[in-house]
């Protein structure tokens, strides 16, 4: 296998495509069942899917009532089962059918986990619910508690009981188990025990008739269990064609991954359906070693995976380009649901002002100090603090605002800066730093003070340090504190001066805060109206300058210093951050969801409001160059800033980086291990 293909595989990168299957019912036509449920397997087949979850009873039907004590019906189950069998021998995926089966003179309601020719295993429904519309216990017997049996099916011995989990040898990860319809409905899913045994895919065969509600219901269930559970859950619910004798059924199919919904489908139709997602069992399994609760639950519950048999079994993974089946945010700390994102920003922007409330209110200090350059963090940490202002009953003239031009502080961006210190009401004032920058540079016998054009880091972090010593001189002065503007995306880079500049603060209220996050956190400030018109005018305006440290005087073509020339697009570096720093993924992977996310710019969702315009994409040999970067300011550079930083709230769930909350590392580590992952996955791969 070339190294081109070898990347596309969803496999070489901890994916398994899980489908579920909402064939056609009928009212107990076994045969016409069956050629339904092949029918979609060798679809499943054809579409690349991994493992196939059927209906409850998909074989005999569910609702036929007395019927299912018939052994003419109980005998045509168990033999179009054997042809399922048979014609599973040439395709891919794991089936799991749900059949009426015969044991020890009772009748169960089961899961037949079928593969390759084989029957891995049967999985007895542990609770029959025999409540309202439900009679189950009038002709099934319950699974809870028969461990360790087998049976004879279709001539083949096989496991028999709800003490299995199913695991592939030849596809890491690729472990799931099964419990069936009112079985998640417990207090206590049987897929619980299941997940602390190992199990990362949770497989739910239901059959479940529809009433007003309970689509709603169904999705609460699945996806709250695949949030505590940390994994994959697969759902699908018979459809038409059922009996409607008394109950109606909608076919009800969903996908879901740690509390997101990958994939659902449509109710209510009469053809059959297969959903498919791609669920990253590999992001599950770091994440279950990162939660210590998980593993502290099953040893408080006597550690289930002693209790379980596991079967082994061969999938024979294709490996093949069959794209990628799972929404890739493009921005992973800003949702493209728009009432997501108003939910996010509210609770972001206000966790900020919740913070500097607090430490002002703990200080009994007289002012906020914060320097203001027009540009995007500044401006937010000085709306934060307007905010906090309001909220503490205190005149914004409590806010000290600075601007600090230095050689290189573009005229719109000065005016921008004193345009909204006039719009927000807080004190404003100028400080010219270039003075004391060229007596500092003097002293220091930098060439600059000679008049050569010498611009290195020297000259950048003269005048950065001076805009830092300025501040918190003036917060001595004035009997306050300074409120640092720097954000989390500069941080996970090193994109700023040890100990002043944007590193160093009293608090920083940005520290928790992504540079794309900072973006709409303004434009949600403009579009609820949290300031005036004018406020909102300025806003916007800053919103549309190009991101710049302004340290470094415009070239001969007049082109202005840009800190993502210089460090990559910072779309690309959260994204980065994101999958690094909280998933703990494999750069080889961030490099493959990278690209599927920024390949092409008609793929995928946009957060609502994003700019035509700014819509970009990358392609491979971009992402790498600017992963590499990523990776070595990340992990061989910058820790040592990350290790003194001043306290501030964390804002997103997908992490900060103080030493104090989400983020320990070494300063004097080193990045060679994720380079060589990454290199030694695409060196020679195309596109």
């Amino acid at each position: 296998m070339s190294a081109t293909a070898r990347f596309r595989s969803i496999h070489a990168h901890g994916f398994v495509r899980v489908g579920a299957g909402t064939p056609l019912a009928t009212v107990g036509d076994v045969a016409a069942n069956a050629a339904g449920v092949v029918a979609l397997a060798k679809q499943a087949d054809a579409e690349g899917v991994d493992l196939l979850v059927l209906p409850e009873l998909a074989l005999s039907s569910y609702a036929i009532d007395d019927l299912h004590l018939q052994d003419a019906q109980l005998d045509r189950v168990e033999s179009e089962l054997g042809a399922i069998v048979a014609a599973s021998q040439r395709l891919r995926p794991v089936l799991l059918v749900g059949a009426a089966l015969r044991r020890n003179g009772r009748l169960y309601n089961t899961a037949v986990v079928v593969s390759r020719g084989h029957i891995l295993g049967v999985v007895p429904k542990s609770y029959l619910p025999n409540y309202r519309e439900y009679y189950e216990k009038r002709w099934f017997a319950p699974g809870h508690g028969l461990t360790g049996l087998d049976m004879t099916l279709c001539g083949q011995p096989v496991p028999f009981g709800p003490d299995l989990i199913f695991a592939a040898a030849d596809l890491a990860g690729f472990i799931f188990h099964v419990e069936i319809c009112e079985d998640y409905w417990a207090p206590l899913p049987p897929s619980t025990a299941g997940a602390m045994a190992g199990a990362l895919i949770l497989c739910n065969l239901s059959a479940s008739n529809i009433i007003i509600g309970k689509a709603r219901e169904r999705a609460l269930l699945a996806q709250s269990q695949s949030m505590r559970a940390i994994a994959a859950y697969c759902y699908s619910a018979s459809g038409p064609g059922e009996s409607t004798t008394d109950l109606a059924w909608d076919g009800q199919a969903m996908i879901h991954e740690a509390g997101v919904m990958l994939a659902e489908s449509g109710r209510f139709g009469m053809d059959p359906e297969l959903i498919a997602a791609d669920v990253d069992i590999g992001r599950l399994r770091l994440e279950r070693m990162r939660m210590g609760t998980f593993n502290d639950c099953a040893a408080a519950n006597g550690h289930p995976e002693t209790r379980f048999r596991t079967i082994g079994f061969k999938h024979e993974p294709h490996g093949a380009d069959v794209g990628l089946r799972r929404p890739v945010a493009r921005f992973p700390f800003v949702p493209a649901d728009p009432r997501e994102l108003d939910a996010d920003c509210y609770e972001g922007f206000n966790i900020q002002v919740e913070g500097l409330v607090k430490r002002f209110q703990s200080t009994g200090g007289k002012a906020m100090v914060i320097g203001i350059s027009g540009g995007l963090d500044s401006t937010h940490a000085l709306i934060v603090a307007a905010k906090a202002c309001d909220r503490l009953g205190l005149p914004r003239s409590t806010i000290r605002g600075y601007t600090l031009p230095g050689f290189a502080t573009g005229e719109e961006t000065k005016a921008n800066a004193w345009a909204l210190m006039r719009a927000l009401g807080v004190t404003a004032e100028e400080i010219d730093i270039r003075p004391a920058a060229r007596q500092m540079l003097t002293d220091m016998g930098h060439p600059f003070a000679g008049g050569e054009p010498v611009y290195d880091v020297t000259f950048e972090n003269v005048q950065a340090g001076l805009r830092t010593d300025y501040l918190f001189r003036l917060a001595n002065h004035h009997g306050g504190f300074v409120v640092g503007t720097g954000d989390l995306s500069e941080l996970a880079l090193g994109w700023c001066t040890y100990g002043v500049g944007d590193h160093m603060s009293h608090y920083g209220v940005n520290a928790g805060v992504p540079k794309t996050l900072i973006q709409y956190l303004i434009r949600w400030c403009v579009t609820t109206d949290q300031f005036d018109a004018e406020t909102d005018r300025v806003l916007t305006a800053i919103l549309g300058t190009e991101i710049s440290p302004e340290l470094v005087p415009a070239d001969a073509t007049g082109a202005i210093q840009s800190t993502e020339s210089k460090i990559g697009p910072y779309e690309l570096n959260d994204f980065f951050l994101h999958h690094v720093a909280r998933l703990g993924l494999k750069p080889s992977k961030v490099a493959f969801l990278a690209w599927h996310a920024w390949k092409d710019t008609e793929g995928g969702l946009w957060p609502a409001g994003f700019p035509a315009e700014l819509r970009n994409s990358y392609d491979l040999a971009t992402i790498r160059r600017w992963l590499e970067s990523f990776l070595f300011r990340f992990f061989t550079i910058s820790q040592y800033k990350r290790s003194a930083v001043p306290n501030a709230p964390k804002v997103s769930g997908a992490g900060a980086l103080s030493p104090r909350g989400d983020w320990r590392a070494p300063s004097d580590g080193n990045a060679k291990v994720w380079l060589d992952e990454l290199a030694a996955a695409l060196d020679g791969v195309e596109g």
